[in-house]
């Protein structure tokens, strides 16, 4: 039942055309409109990197966060179906249907991480192996909070509402973490380190020679990460309790 119910999640996932443009398309898209104009520029606002580079790791931070909170838009919608509460009259576990949402949230995180990646190498990216490998596990672990976030807010919004909400908070997210542009100083540093976006962008930023994450920013992944979870089981033990 387990493996079953993962295979369906998976193949359901993949045949969404439309989740499939938003989640995969528009980061590519935005990527190839910033970076390709400047293919050539090799040292961006004289930080000595090339600008296919600075972009590619930026938006690998911006498409993998929006494509694990994009699984609470699945979610969403399957409330809204009565779907749902189908699965609960199941033998199906509370913990398979947890492990299944987030397995499908990291997939398609990751693909839109490969397909970054293939663009950023299309413009010359060059990055050695241990790079890669590294900044890459860094990301996925920092991904943790979102994925717990994604789920939160599928069993909390409405379909008509978590659209937007998504948005929102993934531009706050972006912005508040140093995504388009770094924060070294004053109240919005604060603020941004206090926060799971800003140590995924620190990982991302592991291929521009970053040394990755302090004790502390260890600290906030996992202080995220747990309360995540424990918010996502409240809401979804509340959700079981709508008649």
């Amino acid at each position: 039942m387990n493996r079953t119910y993962l295979r369906y999640e998976v193949l359901r996932t993949l045949r969404n055309r439309r989740f499939f443009f938003l989640a995969l398309g528009f980061p590519i898209v935005l990527y190839f409109l910033i970076a390709l104009p400047n293919r050539n520029e090799s040292d961006l606002a004289k930080t000595g990197l090339s600008a296919p580079l600075y972009f590619m790791v930026g938006l690998a931070a911006f498409g993998a966060m929006n494509a694990m909170l994009s699984s609470g838009a699945r979610i969403a919608g399957e409330r809204a179906v009565g779907w749902n509460r189908q699965l609960r009259i199941t033998p199906l576990p509370v913990r398979a249907y947890f492990r299944a949402k987030v397995a499908t949230a990291y997939m398609m995180a990751g693909l839109s991480l490969a397909a970054l990646y293939l663009s950023g190498v299309a413009l010359g990216v060059s990055l050695s192996g241990s790079e890669w490998l590294r900044m890459t596990l860094l990301i996925l672990v920092g991904l943790l909070p979102f994925a717990a976030l994604g789920i939160v807010l599928g069993h909390l919004l409405t379909p008509d509402s978590i659209g937007p909400a998504i948005g929102g908070l993934t531009a706050l997210f972006a912005i508040l973490g140093g995504t388009w542009f770094p924060i070294t100083s004053g109240v919005m540093k604060s603020i941004g380190e206090a926060l799971p976006s800003y140590w995924l962008v620190q990982a991302s930023h592991v291929a521009l020679g970053g040394k990755g994450w302090t004790a502390a920013g260890w600290a906030v992944v996992a202080a995220w990460t747990v309360g995540g979870v424990l918010v996502a089981r409240w809401a979804y033990r509340r959700d079981t309790q709508r008649v």
